[in-house]
């Protein structure tokens, strides 16, 4: 049995015994937090085991300009990915363990040739702090209060950030007498009501304030207008080719169901929201297809945890698990696993929400941290802060150099997977890397056989939409 508020205190707890370096400046910057749980259960006793295995912070995704053909860059730095791709260090630090002939407390020899599996009783869960941006965000909203801040006026101002990722934006001034639309968030630096705030703002924290409390509705039995219902906005934008966003006032504002892309800095990315990247994961499992070389299942996680914040369960199953609740004719080793969605009642202390009700006086405008953390349970360099897609801190001079790159960047989880490779014996390398024209990135991606066909099955079936990746940006070796 998952307790939610157990998870989230743990993985909190976690977070606060870090390091200052890279966490927000308290009262002024806020982030979002994503862990990766390991549970246990002793075959031989009651005993339980839960550790926080992975973890990270972030808001940020690169612009699509900025993308590497080295891998160098790490590319989507919001907390969901960033926790997602430190367990994938933490799996390739236990399978190198595995083959060998050390003790993992993750994998043990499947029947299959080269194949490992999890060990009895092992099972991951999935924690976030915040809804996922993108389809699980779009939340209808109970009344005025529920949300995080009120709704602000349309903002159209698209001028560079600081480098701190501070939003130079400002409402509109209505003039007097003029129709007050209804709230458009185009965040360029978020993408979720996780960003849905300017701080600031003209009377920002007075409800009667917010367009959708003035816009006329349905009266109520004494005769006096009661609020247009309304629903959380989010930032990231329907994949082109198919749907757009309506944007009619209230509940018609969004399109639901559908791929989005996360806004950059200033300009688009090539990033998926996290709402389709786990729902993505629910088929493919969330090892990736390099390590699904090495493993007879994919690995799913068995539950989602939401931190306190806006939610809706109808919203996040349609986001999380509907969407690809139909996917069939899977390969070997593939499945529809949908995870058991949980929400607790504990609020992340660097919450959006929290940031705001501890802003003082003098303390500067509130915007989100600019940096990235990233922990997991490996050996060597658990830590990780970036910025901007490169460690945090990195002069112009080391950009290009090992120096310069995060552990999580494409490049740096490619030599850590060759690693793995290079220490397995001959003998018992899968059959699918028995290949000796394996060279690139690409290629070893490629030559996972059945991640690729549960790939081709779930895009045409669920997802024809999603982007497929551009094979020059991953050509590298």
């Amino acid at each position: 049995m998952v307790h939610a508020d157990e998870i989230a205190k743990l993985c909190y707890e976690r977070f606060n015994q870090l390091p200052r370096r890279g966490k927000p400046e308290p009262g002024r910057e806020w982030t979002l937090l994503a862990a990766v749980v390991q549970i246990t259960r002793c075959a031989d006793s009651d005993t339980v085991k839960k550790e926080v295995v992975s973890l990270g912070t972030g808001t940020k995704c690169i612009g699509q300009t900025a993308m590497s053909p080295k891998g160098e860059i790490l590319n989507d730095s919001h907390a969901e990915v960033i926790a997602r791709r430190g367990c994938i260090r933490y799996l390739i630090q236990e399978l190198n363990r595995a083959v060998s002939g050390g003790d993992s407390s993750v994998f043990c020899q499947a029947d299959q040739r080269g194949k490992w599996r999890l060990q009895p009783g092992v099972v991951f869960l999935f924690f976030t702090s915040h809804t996922p941006c993108g389809d699980a965000a779009i939340i209808p909203m109970i009344d005025s209060l529920s949300q995080p801040c009120p709704p602000v006026l349309s903002v159209k101002s698209h001028k560079e950030n600081d480098g701190r990722g501070d939003l130079k934006r400002g409402p509109e001034e209505p003039s007097e007498g003029k129709h007050i639309k209804l709230p458009r968030l185009d965040l360029e630096d978020g993408g979720d009501t996780k960003q849905s705030l300017l701080p600031n703002s003209p009377k920002s924290e007075d409800p009667s304030q917010s367009p959708s409390a003035k816009t006329p509705g349905p009266s109520d039995s004494a005769g006096r207008l009661a609020p247009v219902p309304d629903v959380h906005r989010t930032g990231a934008k329907c994949v082109s080719g198919g749907p757009a966003d309506p944007l009619h006032p209230g509940l018609g504002y969004h399109s639901t169901g559908v791929l989005r892309v996360k806004p950059g800095r200033g300009e688009p990315t090539r990033s998926l929201s996290c709402s389709d990247k786990l729902a993505r994961w629910g088929v493919l499992g969330f090892q990736g297809a390099l390590l699904s070389h090495y493993l007879q299942e994919a690995l799913y996680f068995s539950t989602v945890v939401v931190g306190k914040c806006p939610y809706s369960q109808e919203v996040m199953q349609r986001a999380l698990v509907t969407r690809c609740s139909h996917v069939w004719d899977l390969p070997a080793g593939f499945s529809v696993c949908p995870p058991e969605l949980l929400r607790s009642s504990l609020e992340f202390p660097f919450s959006q929400a929290q940031t705001e009700l501890r802003h003082q006086a003098g303390q500067g405008r509130i915007s989100p941290c600019g940096a990235a953390i990233s922990w997991c349970n490996v050996t060597e360099r658990p830590l990780d802060v970036t910025a901007n897609g490169y460690k945090h801190g990195v002069t112009k001079k080391a950009l290009g150099t090992a120096k310069a790159r995060s552990l999580l960047c494409k490049l740096e989880l490619f030599h850590s997977f060759l690693s793995v490779v290079a220490a397995t014996d001959p003998g018992a390398l899968p059959d699918s890397l028995r290949r000796t024209e394996l060279k690139t990135y690409w290629d070893f991606k490629e030559a996972s056989r059945l991640y690729q066909q549960a790939w081709q099955q779930l895009h045409s079936q669920a997802f024809p939409l999603w982007p497929r990746s551009d094979r020059d940006l991953l050509l590298f070796r």
